[in-house]
């Protein structure tokens, strides 16, 4: 079976060594191929990497550069449509990650709230097609849409079922977990998130979860 490819972009030297040896000792599914301290690195490495399936991005970098996690992940959908892309992050930045979450983004890791092997984790379950949020970003996107009024107008129709799976994945639940606690097969609540998903034109859990906030379908 080929291994994952994955790219490490980050501009704590630490933090980018520590992970990229944990991944490399700890699970031999996974290959870093390269590693980037800044944006400038990266656009460098794309020049040279054939391919990869994953980039980890952090998403402020302070290398007076300019360029953020933003940057690159909008230059990345562009060039490499087909490279999943999770976010890392230890700031308390809203504006950013919210700005990711637009751009289109397979999962997030809050680098303080982690365990070790959350990184390998988040790469296996996009890699199989999942997103990887977790509480964090639900959090984070409570902060950012509770702050404005909702409107109540023009929300559209939620059925229980439907409600109750929006609830569980602002709670950070996996599929496999609203599954059990829903007494339901995994495949009925993909089925359901996939009907939410045509039925409104949602094209992530994250943006599900957000505009159930706005329009205040779903309350903490």
């Amino acid at each position: 079976m080929d291994k994952i490819k994955i790219i490490i972009v980050d501009d704590h030297d630490l933090f980018r060594s520590g992970l990229r040896m944990s991944i490399e000792l700890g699970h031999s599914d996974i290959e870093v191929v390269a590693d980037a301290k800044s944006g400038q690195e990266f656009f460098k490495l794309l020049e040279t990497v054939e391919a990869f399936d994953v980039a980890l991005l952090d998403v402020v970098f302070k290398d007076g550069s300019g360029i953020n996690g933003v940057d690159i992940a909008r230059r990345l959908h562009s060039e490499r449509p087909e490279v999943k892309i999770i976010a890392i992050s230890a700031e308390d930045d809203s504006g950013k990650i919210a700005e990711m979450l637009e751009v289109g983004i397979e999962g997030f890791i809050n680098k303080t709230n982690s365990t070790v092997n959350t990184p390998a984790e988040a790469i296996r379950s996009v890699m199989q097609g999942f997103e990887f949020y977790g509480k964090d970003i639900t959090a984070v996107i409570s902060r950012i849409f509770l702050s404005k009024p909702k409107t109540g107008k023009d929300a559209p129709e939620f059925t229980e079922q439907e409600k109750q799976i929006i609830e569980y994945c602002h709670e950070g639940l996996s599929a496999k977990m609203i599954a059990d606690r829903m007494g339901m097969a995994l495949k009925t609540v993909e089925w359901y998130k996939g009907k939410i998903f045509a039925k409104h034109g949602f094209k992530s859990t994250a943006e599900m979860v957000k505009y159930a906030l706005k329009k205040g379908i779903i309350q903490i």
